[in-house]
């Protein structure tokens, strides 16, 4: 394998892999993680992956490992596993449930998409090419205060007004086409830098967001998530910032005790709606020999729980 993916043995560990087992890996990306799975499973054992990014879906690996008759790919968002895996009879029946939030390392490597402000490239950001508004095209029509409201909430951007006017100001005289526009007049609108921070950073993670719907995509997920897992099978989420992670620890938070807390009132514990996950342990995040190979690996945060 030539590219191992953020806290490759501890998902592993934490997925509790069975033979014949079912598995889905709601990213797969550069496939690290899903080959990972397929090497612990027998010839019984299932994995379904999902990516939105037709790039990953046509890569040589993926190409390759789908003559492996135990896997298959689909080209489509994580928040379809409940529709997918219904269609493969597996509502209920899952062992185990990845996802690898973000942006992964072909995205951000490759200028034409967008992601990244360290390479020059068209400003588009779709995770699915495909479909959808690019950042381009949002940023030319988005209102001051939407602007606003997306650079403060989803990228915790204090001086998300000063950028928002910016963008304003500069987009009344020409179109902001790329990433390296972008970053430089985002970088001329913030009065004070972070230490070991691009301006531009939450800039680029908000709008990303945004147009990406990443946090509606999560929230649907891990609805799904519980639904489909069988009892005792495995959530394993890891995130890559403080949004995600908040999002990910409330679910887990949420569904590991009573529904309702009826409080004084005359009601039969049995008649309490129940959660229908555990918290398994405490938060992960990536070793430190980890993060000296691979600096991305530093905000790695995961959470684990399991069906009840």
């Amino acid at each position: 394998m030539d590219h191992l993916p953020v806290m490759y043995a501890e998902t592993l560990q934490q997925l509790a892999i069975k033979s014949d087992g079912i598995y889905l890996d709601c990213t797969f990306g550069r496939g690290g993680h899903s080959q990972g799975i397929l090497k612990q499973l027998g010839t019984s054992g299932r994995l379904l992956a999902f990516d939105r990014d037709a790039d990953a879906i046509n890569s040589e690996l993926a190409q390759e490992m789908l003559k492996d008759g135990r896997f298959k790919l689909t080209h489509s968002c994580f928040s379809n596993m409940e529709q997918i895996a219904g269609s493969e009879g597996w509502v209920g029946k899952v062992d185990g449930v990845l996802m690898d939030l973000g942006v992964s390392s072909p995205q951000l490597d490759n200028p034409e998409r967008g992601f990244s402000f360290m390479r020059d490239g068209p400003l588009d950001m779709r995770m699915d090419g495909s479909t959808g508004v690019s950042a381009q095209q949002w940023l030319a029509s988005a209102d001051e205060q939407v602007l606003v409201k997306v650079l403060f909430d989803y990228g915790e951007e204090r001086f998300a007004r000063r950028i928002a006017r910016a963008v304003i100001d500069n987009r009344a005289k020409a179109p902001i086409s790329t990433t390296r526009q972008l970053a430089e007049l985002v970088a001329d609108a913030v009065p004070v830098r972070e230490k070991h921070k691009h301006p531009a950073t939450r800039t680029f993670q908000a709008i990303r967001i945004e147009i990406n719907s990443e946090l509606d995509e999560l929230k649907a997920a891990l609805q799904q998530s519980a639904q489909i897992l069988k009892p005792k099978g495995r959530l394993v989420v890891i995130s890559f910032h403080s949004l995600e992670d908040r999002i990910v620890k409330r679910f887990i938070r949420d569904e590991s005790g009573a529904k309702y807390n009826p409080g004084k009132l005359p009601i039969k514990e049995a008649d309490i709606a129940k959660g229908l996950l555990k918290k398994v342990g405490k938060s992960l995040k990536a070793g430190q020999q980890e993060v000296s190979q691979n600096p991305r690996a530093r905000s790695a945060i995961m959470r684990v729980a399991e069906k009840v």
